[in-house]
């Protein structure tokens, strides 16, 4: 026979064990079924000695053997209970409660373990321990109304929530005893329990007394029923569930925190916004104040210290913990009261700050600093202040924190949070809620103190580079404006120009580089100067944004092999170098229009009788993409009409289509004002705020004319002898101008150029004098060869002509066109004439 290891009265591994005294019977039952041990308490139970029964199948014991089918569910089990019949070592048989533990031991494996309970039977104690449960439970308070909702039992721990003795309150409703609105609310939770005869779930608010912080209590009113089934009463248990409360409260304030704090990209309203979280969350005042920017110095100091003492800990201010007091800008405050009365300083100035005061500590060692508790009366928080004095004594400050704002390893600033309201003080975790608050707000207001310095820079350097004054020519009156885009989107590439060209032509330039920031601004500055540099060639048009797009695609490829790395080079190109520019050039003389655009907008065109179109023109592709022509679109232009050139942020946005722009635009020039500054602000007027997400440019022009009065004209043979007759043409046309003083620059000048057009160029010749703001003289023929300014050396015989005409005129060059070439001069006169 196979013997098998016996465990006869070893107690089983369970907790408690120990402490076992023959109030339960236990066997253990192998994967096979086979008892493996036995303890005295199954002796009593079944009368059979540990030796007769370990060793033996466990079925046995059983009256009947259950199906396979019960047996196989039952092993799937972790546990089983029940009652089933069992044979006695005499034969009688016994029905006991059983349940069944399914295990795993280390050294024999998996086993069944089960327990069948020796004092089941109630007792004569069991009533007074359960009454000492109930009363002495230190976790949850317990109340028992009857049916007329008045108390007939409590507990210690209700007694002590409550300030009131079980026997004060039995006989009493809890409206009666306790006039807290949140005894109202679970008198209503009771009374619904016996109206529904269904538990109630409550979450209640309140002090204690004796405490001043408020504690949250989680109630669950339910019926008592008899043995009947009757509702005989209601049992309200409560419990205290204030840390899990705070907990929740702290988390829920800091996903508030990081929602509210990150709307915005402005300094003062990001500290704001921190101020409003924290009162009257857990603050009643707190204030948000910054480092100063630092002003220069005008008397330095002759002899720095040399040995500066070494920061006291991670993150102060340097040099804080050595200069004791501290200087301080008001960004934000906030208070539980109205008009913030706590504050002494200002928003926006700068106070100083003793060293005793837990700014100044705060500032100098880089931590936190936590007073719980001080005597308002006790003037060491605000020494040196007689305001700030007063203000703790008044409103009875006795609790405060300083948190430093700190973001990327450098401290700029400090919060404060102080209690005068509530009469409990800053805990520990009040200190860490306020600096884990504090660290996220630190990061999105150094996120806009470094993009408010980015966009001031912005904007200073497109101010410098924009038109700082339009300049004095007579063939277009002008007006303009630029708004940059909204704080978010930042500064942009939009950008104007006004440019004098020959002859009294005028160049209108308006564009737009693709981004925001730094890069998109100068970006616009290097294109603004090469227009300005190729308009002083006198290119018409196409030619002048051909050159120009030539200029984008080098820009663009210089980024691409700057060398940078791919991070850094993204954030270069940020602006991108995509632009789009149109180009117009107004001649008074002809009052003709040439226009080219690449990629940006037509301008719209008001004629003199108020009808407004929209130029329908080709407009070419963007610059920057290289190898594409431009088309030149060339118009007549009535005195009086007005162009209106714009970037494309005026006429479209995230919530404005482009027809819906166009047709603003449209209605807004309409009625044009005789005043062109004002029919700029009606322009930039009809534009909600919300449209404005991006850089707007607007240049307005009402061209003037230049009539026959001012200008004279003559046609001329290729003969050299009619230089002299050249010469008197001109002088006779100055007496009738009224500029006989300029008549001797004049003919040199006009013998100069006929001369040259007549020995090197191509008939036909003409000669015309404009009378402008200058004296311009012009000759015209029909061949493309430019003369060249050059010195001439002592013993040639040609070559000074050109260098004349440039000593004795503001500026001289070559225009060509299509059916030759025109040299000109200008000069300035003494006196201007009036354009009649």
């Amino acid at each position: 026979m196979e013997q098998r290891p016996t465990r006869s009265v070893e107690q089983p591994d369970l907790p408690g064990a120990a402490f076992d005294d023959g109030g339960s019977a236990w066997a253990v039952v192998d994967q096979q079924g086979i008892v493996t041990g036995w303890s005295e308490g199954a002796r009593q139970v079944l009368g059979y000695l540990p030796d007769e029964i370990v060793g033996t199948p466990a079925a046995r014991l059983l009256d009947e053997v259950p199906p396979s089918e019960t047996l196989r569910e039952i092993q799937a089990l972790r546990r089983w209970s029940g009652r089933p019949r069992l044979r006695h070592r005499d034969g009688h048989l016994v029905e006991a409660g059983l349940l069944a533990h399914r295990r795993t031991m280390r050294d024999t494996g998996p086993d069944w373990l089960l327990i069948c309970s020796l004092a089941g039977a109630a007792t004569p104690q069991d009533k007074p321990l359960t009454e000492w449960v109930l009363k002495q439970s230190p976790s949850f308070g317990a109340l028992v109304f009857d049916t007329r909702l008045r108390v007939r039992r409590a507990n210690s721990s209700a007694e002590s929530a409550l300030g009131i003795t079980e026997a004060e309150m039995r006989g009493l409703r809890f409206s009666e005893f306790d006039l807290h609105p949140a005894a109202a609310l679970l008198e209503r939770a009771v009374h619904q329990v016996l109206e529904s005869e269904e538990s109630q779930q409550v979450e209640t608010y309140a002090q204690t007394p004796g405490e001043s912080r408020e504690h949250a209590w989680s109630s669950l009113a339910y019926p008592v029923r008899d043995e009947g089934g009757a509702v005989c009463g209601v049992a309200l248990v409560t419990h205290d569930i204030t840390e899990q409360y705070w907990a929740r409260k702290r988390l829920q304030l800091l996903n508030d925190a990081t929602v509210r704090i990150s709307s915005s990209l402005d300094v003062a309203r990001t500290a704001q916004e921190l101020a409003e979280v924290a009162v009257p969350e857990f603050a009643d005042f707190a204030t948000v104040d910054l480092l100063p920017d630092p002003d220069p110095d005008p008397d330095p100091d002759p002899d720095p210290d040399p040995d500066p003492d070494p920061d006291p800990a991670p993150g102060p201010v340097p040099g804080t913990a050595r200069r004791g007091a501290v200087r301080l800008r008001r960004v934000a405050h906030q208070s539980v009261l109205p008009g913030t009365p706590e504050a002494v300083v200002p928003l926006g100035e700068v106070d100083s700050y003793a060293a005793d005061t837990p700014t100044a500590e705060c500032l100098a060692t880089g931590r936190a600093v936590l007073h719980a508790k001080f005597d308002p009366s006790n003037t060491d928080w605000s020494v040196g202040h007689p305001r700030r004095e007063a203000a703790v004594r008044a409103f009875g400050m006795h609790s405060v924190m300083a948190v430093p704002l700190r973001a990327r390893g450098t401290t700029f600033g400090i919060a404060v949070f102080i209690r005068h309201q509530r009469q409990e003080s800053f805990s520990e975790d009040d200190l860490l809620l306020a600096e884990e608050i504090t660290g996220r707000a630190a990061v999105f207001i150094d996120n806009a103190r470094r993009y408010t310095r980015e966009r001031d820079t912005a904007t200073a350097l497109q101010k410098t580079l924009l038109p700082q004054q339009l300049p004095r020519q007579q063939a277009v009156e002008v007006a303009s404006r630029y708004l940059p885009a909204s704080a978010l989107a930042g500064v942009g590439g939009d950008w104007f120009d006004v440019i004098p060209l020959s002859s009294a032509r005028v160049a209108l330039v308006v564009g737009d580089v693709v981004g925001h920031g730094i890069q998109a601004a100068a970006t616009m500055g290097r294109l603004r100067t090469a227009v300005r540099t190729l308009a002083d060639v006198d290119l018409s048009p196409d030619e002048l944004l051909t050159h120009l797009d030539d200029l984008v695609v080098r820009l663009a490829a210089d980024a691409d092999t700057g060398g940078t790395s791919p991070t850094d080079q993204a954030a270069e190109t940020a602006g991108g170098f995509g632009a789009t520019c149109l180009y117009a050039v107004y001649d008074p003389v002809s009052q003709t229009c040439a226009l080219a655009s690449a990629g940006h907008p037509m301008p719209a065109l008001v004629t003199p009788e108020g009808t407004v179109d929209f130029l329908d023109a080709p407009v070419g592709p963007p610059l920057g993409l290289g190898g594409l022509p431009f088309d030149v679109t060339e118009l007549a232009l009535p005195e009086g009409s007005i162009l209106a050139l714009y970037t494309d942020g005026l006429i479209g946005s995230r919530h404005l289509d482009i027809d819906q722009g166009l047709a603003r635009l449209r209605k807004a020039l309409a009625h044009p004002a005789a005043d062109l500054d004002v029919l700029c602000d009606a322009v930039i007027g009809t534009l909600r705020p919300e449209d404005r997400t991006d850089d707007i440019a607007l240049l307005i022009a009402r061209t003037h004319a230049l009539d026959a009065r001012h200008v004279a004209s003559w046609d001329l043979p290729a003969d050299p002898a009619i230089v002299a007759r050249a010469r008197k043409l001109v002088t006779a046309q100055l007496v009738a101008w009224d500029l006989t003083e300029a008549s001797f620059v004049t003919e040199l000048v006009i013998s100069e150029l006929v001369t040259n057009a007549i020995r090197h160029a191509a008939p036909p010749i003409q000669l015309r004098l404009i009378h402008d703001r200058h004296l311009i003289c012009e000759v015209s023929d029909a061949s493309n060869t430019a003369p060249h300014l050059r010195r001439a050396h002592t013993y040639d015989e040609g070559g000074r002509g050109l260098l004349l005409v440039a000593q004795l005129t503001r500026g001289w060059g070559t225009r060509h066109a299509d059916t030759g070439k025109t040299i000109w001069a200008e000069q300035d006169l003494d006196v201007l004439q009036p354009v009649i």
